[in-house]
């Protein structure tokens, strides 16, 4: 717990402490006011200055003016512990949406534990292991098997497969060789590679994606509690109106019913108390959080529910968000074999290889052929002898390497190939499954009325869209840095509030930029889970309906309150102002008011979740 946190913490208790003594002392009247006042005091004397110092500089007409009037004008009526407990009700709310924050918000460093602390440089001909910031543009860098890429560059030797999901979120690695482009944040699954450096490490890819995070929510606007915006247009009214109660009469008819008119304006005053609001609207949406919470989707704070209520924008990551990352295979192209057959000499070679794609075919083909020979080709595949007989599998570049001929068009799937004595025998096409429920949270979010809904992936184009066709997603943005992301993001927020879903560390910049970032919280890497506002802690994608769900039922419940209490409220100022409505009726329906509005905000917090769906 942060310091921060812990003063409001003893706050709280000493407050509490306080009251409770003025509750054993309430015969000594003395004790009984020295005591309450010390309780109102610790629980909100930051309040109360805060209010004085902005009423100085002419900006009062906030939530800090709101809670002071309500609070001193119960306390001034008779109605002592109200005014306490709404100083204490507002120390407790705020302690709730700091620890929440302070739990979600963690340390940089976990990205910069991605970033390699040494890289092998060829000077002279020789190795030297150097720190990347000593690295300049034109060095020859060796990466070797299970090594970062620490800083970006181009290719002048070698073949290897790439682990690109920590930038690009693309669940496949990719083959790289002589004259590709690689990224810092890159794995080398397999093959040693040579590379000349084309940036200094300050400029890599992966330094540039946590300068974004550190930056994105600099970028984001910030928005007002909703208390605040509501405090805004109440205050001024309610002040004025009760001014203008003791101040008109008496310039109309002088003073001698000057006590008569103040007595209406302080009735009038202690109505509109917004007691009622400030506990209420508060306990809403903590309510909403609360609920929220039971579901698995961890809220940052009480502003992300209003904004979640009215998104018009939903924007998805694919691999890990909308897919699973795990493959299977979708087709298979046969020549001259039985498909049964292809499928069993495959996974017997492929079973040998800790290769992605070869763990998903092995496990599909099931097969138990015993191998005589295997040996595993750096970034292009395998090739073993089964039964006297040599069988390659793996990319269409290995195919060509050993000259294989009459291979098939390229496919815009992922493809394994397979040749049986230098002879092509089929293709098998493998893609990235969709989640479950990947379907019904889109038809949801279409239900709760979100107007465009896009994916945003560092995938090939072929591929996203091919494993997407079926969502009825409105675009597919493929080939996607991170940069790209937070562009397109920030291309769709004119058109009103924007959401964002995501899980890797190439997302992290665009959730801290999206008008609301929502991580996939288990499987999702520290770095987006630290930048998103909205964290979906058992990573179920229908989390996301839910938290829309659970945003609308609370800013509904919010809206009732405000409504309810200002309706009787405005009913009593009326008949309070023409001197039919008494003290006690003023005390009265601001203290109904708020037990019937809280009754009613409680309600979210009481909800089961079985009941909500």
């Amino acid at each position: 717990m942060t310091r921060k946190n812990k003063i409001t913490v003893y706050r709280i208790g000493v407050s509490a402490l306080m009251f409770v003594l003025s509750l054993l002392v309430g015969q000594n009247r003395i004790l009984f006011w020295i005591f309450s006042c010390l309780a109102y005091l610790v629980a909100g004397y930051d309040v109360v200055m805060t209010a004085l110092r902005k009423l100085l500089k002419g900006r009062a007409l906030d939530e800090n003016f709101l809670m002071s009037i309500a609070s001193i004008g119960a306390m001034f009526t008779g109605e002592v512990h109200e005014g306490i407990f709404v100083m204490l009700f507002y120390k407790v709310g705020v302690l709730f949406e700091n620890v929440a924050v302070a739990r979600s918000r963690r340390s940089i460093t976990a990205l910069l534990e991605k970033m390699p602390d040494s890289v092998t440089v060829l000077r002279d001909g020789k190795e030297v292991v150097v720190e990347p910031d000593e690295v300049q543009i034109g060095d020859e860098i060796i990466v070797k098997p299970g090594e970062k890429v620490a800083i970006d560059g181009e290719i002048i030797e070698g073949f290897a497969a790439m682990d690109t999901s920590a930038i690009t979120g693309e669940s496949a690695p990719r083959e790289y060789g002589a004259g590709d482009e690689v990224i810092s944040g890159f794995v080398n699954l397999n093959g040693s590679i040579k590379f000349r450096a084309n940036k200094v490490f300050s400029d890599s890819t992966i330094c540039k994606i946590l300068e974004m995070v550190e930056n994105a929510t600099m970028k984001k606007a910030k928005t007002e509690h909703f208390i605040t915006k509501f405090a805004k247009v109440y205050t001024p009214i309610v002040v004025a109106l009760a001014a203008l109660i003791a101040i008109v009469p008496l310039c109309i008819g002088g003073f001698s019913q000057a006590s008569l008119w103040l007595h209406r304006a302080f009735v009038f005053l202690v109505v509109s108390c917004p007691c009622a609001l400030v506990i209420s609207v508060p306990l809403g949406f903590f309510g909403g959080i609360g609920k929220a919470s039971r579901y698995g989707i961890l809220i940052k704070g009480s502003n992300y529910i209003e904004l979640l209520s009215r998104v018009q924008t939903f924007a998805f990551d694919k691999t890990g968000t909308l897919t699973s990352g795990k493959f299977s295979v979708r087709n298979v192209l046969t020549n001259g074999l039985e498909e049964s057959e292809l499928l069993r000499l495959a996974g017997s070679v492929e079973k040998c290889s800790a290769h992605k794609l070869a763990l998903a075919l092995a496990q599909y083909a099931c097969s138990d052929i015993a191998i005589e020979t295997f040996e595993e080709i750096s970034g292009l595949g395998v090739s073993a002898v089964v039964d006297g007989k040599t069988i390659l599998c793996g990319s269409r570049k290995l195919m060509e390497l050993h000259g294989v001929a009459a291979l098939p068009e390229k496919s815009t799937a992922t493809c394994v190939y397979v040749a049986l004595e230098n002879v092509f025998a089929g293709r098998i096409e493998l893609e990235d499954t969709l989640r479950e429920n990947a379907e019904q949270t889109i038809a949801a979010l279409r239900e709760s009325g979100v107007k465009r809904i896009a994916v945003l992936t560092g995938d090939h184009a072929e591929n996203a869209k091919d494993t997407l066709q079926r969502l009825g997603v409105d675009a597919v943005e493929a080939g996607l840095l991170p940069t790209d992301k937070v562009e397109k993001i920030e291309g769709y927020l004119p058109d009103g509030v924007v959401a964002f879903v995501g899980d890797g560390i190439n997302d992290a910049p665009v959730l801290g930029r999206a008008d609301v970032g929502i991580a996939m919280g288990a499987m999702g890497s520290d770095v987006a889970i630290e930048a998103a506002d909205v964290v979906l802690l058992d990573d179920t994608l229908c989390g996301v309906s839910d938290v829309v769900k659970i945003s609308k039922q609370t800013m509904r419940i919010v809206k009732q309150n405000i409504v309810f209490a200002i309706g009787v409220k405005f009913i009593v100022l009326i008949l309070g102002s023409i001197g039919i409505a008494g003290m006690w009726e003023a005390v009265f329906a601001d203290v109904g008011v708020s037990v019937i509005a809280i009754l009613n905000s409680m309600r979210l917090i009481l909800a089961k979740r079985d009941g909500d769906h």
